[in-house]
């Protein structure tokens, strides 16, 4: 079980704080719902757990099965729909370090975007573009 307390601060921020560790993060309303776009809105984290919990489970799936998936980045558009106001769309842009991962090793990395405990909880109405990119 996990513990956060969250503190509505004013001028539409927030401020998360992690319980256990102390870690804290601030949110704002996004800069088309009256925000002023200085640090991430709450649909943003949202976002970005996605990304966050891919790249997680990537490597613990790749550490289980010894081999590495370090300097994998993950770049997330977040696409919002009205009426009602929700996110409608997360892109996500994968990008591997290296090209030689074998048939097996992409196999576990796949698995990982699909069942990653982020993406088991994201709405099926959210379509989630997914696409993977090897350098060249």
């Amino acid at each position: 079980m996990t513990k956060i307390r969250t503190f509505y601060i004013g001028d539409l921020k927030t401020e998360a704080e992690h319980l256990k560790s102390g870690s804290k993060i601030m949110t704002e309303a996004p800069e088309d719902n009256n925000g002023k776009g200085e640090m991430f809105s709450p649909t943003d984290l949202f976002a970005t757990s996605l990304g966050s919990c891919i790249l997680t489970i990537m490597g613990i799936s790749a550490q289980a099965h010894g081999f590495s998936v370090d300097g994998t980045r993950i770049e997330t558009e977040k696409i919002m729909t009205s009426n009602p106001r929700r996110v409608g769309e997360l892109k996500l842009d994968i990008y591997l370090p290296r090209n030689d991962y074998s048939e097996r090793e992409m196999r576990f990395i796949e698995t990982a975007v699909k069942t990653c405990p982020v993406a088991n909880s994201v709405h099926p109405d959210i379509i989630k573009n997914i696409t993977f990119h090897l350098p060249e």
